[in-house]
């Protein structure tokens, strides 16, 4: 038996071509006092992994060359030798796009409850960082008040469409903003959005026409997942006092930074403006899951997964992050035979 791993082999320049990664074949790692080896079973593909490749000063340490990609993972113990996990458990935890990972004492993994959810990877979606990402942003960051128009970017995604779900539990008017026809008609049919904008073949004016048309009071409430021009045309619909959450600029993530030509207009009304990290609610994770789960139970929130299997896939489901095609979180499956 092997360990087949998704390792980095250069930099990516732009966006991230196949020979910048390497599927590589490498015994089982053996743990040592105090660690344990987990058999992943579902791994998590987030934006945040692009940023991750890149050798430059982020919140998060690079990932070294020749190394695996680091991503959040669900699977279960392996081999242990540390007393506090056992074979067989089910974990979840900040590992790498691999079949088996090494955890070290002090790693950042936690033991999970499978037999409460209908799929572990639901821990990678709904009950894991996509929907504390949405809870915690919105609530916290965010305060949204009863009666407020909350604007969310890549609204179709995992993580925008609990935003707008929640503003909905919240009393909030939801805007979101997605690509394409079909994503738009999910946004109000399946989410329970107000109103959807598509931004596709747009520019800044038209979007901001369009924006201000789905919000005729303004927006109090930006939920930025992408950037670029979309934030631009948010930014030309604020209100006083208004709120600019900022989770992700996935539209700049593979191309030089264009930055926010209209953000003189957070002078104009007074705005907020609050870059946002999950990693800091991480002691209120239970609260926020609890909460998340109960809202699921009741139907008031839907979630979707995007689930394709193969560690020898993991290239081209990464892609899909950039390429709008996966049709709700996005997962890879690892699972043995």
């Amino acid at each position: 038996m092997t360990n087949r791993r998704f390792i980095l082999k250069k930099r990516p320049i732009g966006e991230p071509k196949l020979d910048d990664f390497e599927l590589l074949e490498t015994p089982i790692p053996e743990p040592e006092e105090g660690a344990f080896v987990v058999r992943n079973h579902f791994i998590s593909i987030d934006p945040a992994m692009r940023g991750w490749l890149d050798d430059a000063p982020s919140y998060m340490p690079p990932v070294e060359l020749d190394d695996a990609v680091r991503a959040t993972t669900v699977g279960r113990v392996y081999k242990s030798k540390n007393p506090e996990f056992t074979e067989g458990q089910w974990v979840l935890g900040l590992n790498k796009v691999e079949e088996y990972s090494l955890v070290l004492p002090g790693g950042f993994t936690s033991p999970i409850d499978v037999d409460i959810v209908p799929s572990p990877s639901i821990f990678l979606s709904a009950l894991g960082a996509v929907g504390l990402t949405a809870y915690f942003g919105l609530q916290d960051a965010g305060q949204p008040k009863e009666g407020e128009t909350v604007l969310v970017s890549g609204a179709a995604g995992a993580v925008g469409s609990m935003v707008g779900q929640i503003a909905k539990i919240k009393g909030c008017r939801a805007v979101g903003i997605a690509g394409g026809a079909e994503k738009c008609r999910r946004l109000i049919e399946d989410y329970g959005f107000d109103a959807a904008v598509d931004y596709r073949g747009k520019d800044v004016d038209t979007l901001t026409k369009e924006i201000g048309e789905a919000a005729p009071d303004g927006v109090d409430i930006i939920f930025e997942n992408v950037g670029g021009d979309i934030l631009d045309a948010g930014l030309m619909n604020l209100n006083e006092y208004s709120r600019v959450i900022l989770c992700g600029l996935i539209s700049e993530y593979n191309t030089e930074p264009k930055g926010a030509r209209n953000l003189w207009q957070t002078i104009v009304k007074q705005t907020t403006v609050k870059g946002f990290l999950i990693r800091d609610y991480a002691p209120r994770f239970a609260e926020g899951g609890a909460e998340v789960a109960s809202w699921i139970a009741d139907g008031k929130v839907k979630f979707d997964e995007h689930i394709e299997s193969g560690i020898e896939n993991s290239y081209e489901v990464f892609m899909k992050l950039f390429s709008g095609q996966n049709t709700g979180k996005l997962i890879l499956d690892v699972s043995p035979d």
